[in-house]
């Protein structure tokens, strides 16, 4: 009796023990070894859910969410599959159709918000991210870079491929440019794959290069997939959002806020989140987990995971309320890898001394009947002269326009 009485309280006591360490991360991590002398062992729980698409009908606009003095419209409609887009000075508003190859051109002539006028301006097979420099447009596809000329119509000269020995896309051909504070060009490279070592070093990173092309080198690597970047007005630091691995959960892993040095090492694929170990991927050779710890840098911030953070911008005019200055806003794309959606939505990065601090909700309302269906999927944002925010969906083909008007 004596016997049944001690196993009864061993078989309690350890299952109190898992009960109160289910969510201690160091205990899990403890069941992964460092080298291949034990086994690794866990165990994932998988989801996928697409909510269904609907239309974007008038009422399913007009219940979309902003804060108060915020209205939301419908910049321009029936537009394709748009993705990342950029404005000039003078208001027009360039934005690339990836699956289409082509570039076109929004012009709002009246200034009523709404664009009267549109045209393709390039062809370029799945050309995705842009940039304007100066009288010039730079815009990059998976493997190549172009400069174009800008005309005094808004319209584009014939393309200069500048580069055309990028990595391969593979899982993540998004590339996104910008140019910093330095006057170089940033181009990010995403993993050809959800969790794996890359064979090409250049993929997972955020390349640097002079502006005419030359002297490209890795400035930051084991990003993911870091698609939406900028330089902060204030402190001209760099930040930028990281997708999180697929399948290791609901909740993992979550999407990053990284501040973008140079030289770093942000983990992936072996350490994720806030110094996580991969149980997928082990690093090469003699490395051990803890030792890619240590030369890892962790993020700053991070977000719901599977949100799938793409277009981010800093807010610099003056149309919104104040506290809005030098904040960023990130297009949420929305999840597919988790048992309920989240995302599909733009978020506000508040930074406080230069620092990220928190998000908030911005625009929301995309999720519709019961979070089964959608009617947009954000990608692009950015910021027109005249102050508004524009916000890209490439499901039903809309830019959106949000303006402040107390």
């Amino acid at each position: 009796m004596k016997t049944w009485t001690k196993l009864i309280l061993l078989l309690v006591g350890f299952t109190g023990l898992v009960l109160s360490c289910s969510d201690d991360d160091n205990f899990w991590d403890a069941m992964i070894p460092e080298t291949d002398k034990d086994p690794t062992t866990t165990q994932i729980n998988g989801y996928v859910f697409k909510p269904a698409l609907v239309p974007a009908t008038d009422e399913n606009v007009q219940q979309l969410k902003v804060p108060a003095g915020f209205k939301v419209n419908k910049f321009a409609d029936n537009l394709g599959k748009p993705r990342m887009m950029t404005v000039s000075s003078n208001g027009n508003v360039y934005f690339t159709d990836r699956e289409a190859g082509v570039v076109m051109l929004l012009q709002d002539t009246n200034s009523d918000g709404v664009a009267e006028n549109k045209q393709a301006v390039a062809n370029i097979k799945q050309v995705h991210g842009l940039a304007i420099r100066g009288t010039q447009m730079y815009l990059v596809a998976v493997r190549e870079l172009y400069r174009a000329d800008i005309n005094a119509n808004g319209t584009l000269g014939s393309p200069e491929l500048l580069m055309d020995d990028l990595p391969d896309g593979g899982q993540h051909p998004n590339r996104t440019i910008a140019f910093g504070p330095d006057d170089k060009l940033y181009i990010t490279v995403g993993s050809t794959c959800n969790s794996c070592p890359e064979p090409n070093k250049e993929n997972a990173t955020i390349l640097q290069a002079n502006p005419d092309g030359s002297g490209r080198k890795i400035f930051a690597k084991g990003l993911r997939n870091t698609i939406g970047f900028g330089w902060h007005p204030q402190t001209g630091v760099l930040w930028g959002m990281d997708h999180g691995i697929d399948w290791l959960g609901d909740n993992d892993q979550k999407e990053e806020v990284n501040q973008i040095k140079q030289g770093a090492d942000y983990g992936w694929p072996y350490i994720y989140g806030e110094g996580k170990y991969n149980p997928g991927d082990r690093p090469e050779g003699d490395t051990t987990y803890q030792q890619y710890l240590q030369k890892t840098t962790l993020p700053t911030l991070t977000y719901q995971a599977h949100a799938a953070p793409l277009g981010m911008v800093f807010y610099t005019a003056t149309k919104f309320p104040a506290e809005y200055q030098n904040d960023a806003f990130v297009a949420m794309r929305g999840s597919w890898n988790r048992s309920s959606p989240v995302g599909y939505s733009v978020v506000r990065l508040h930074f406080e001394n230069g620092e990220p601090v928190r998000f908030d909700d911005f625009l929301t309302g995309f999720l519709v009947n019961s979070n089964k269906a959608h009617f947009a999927r954000p990608v692009g944002v950015a910021v027109h002269s005249d102050g508004s925010l524009l916000v890209s969906d490439d499901t039903n083909g809309v830019i959106y326009r949000v303006n402040y008007q107390p």
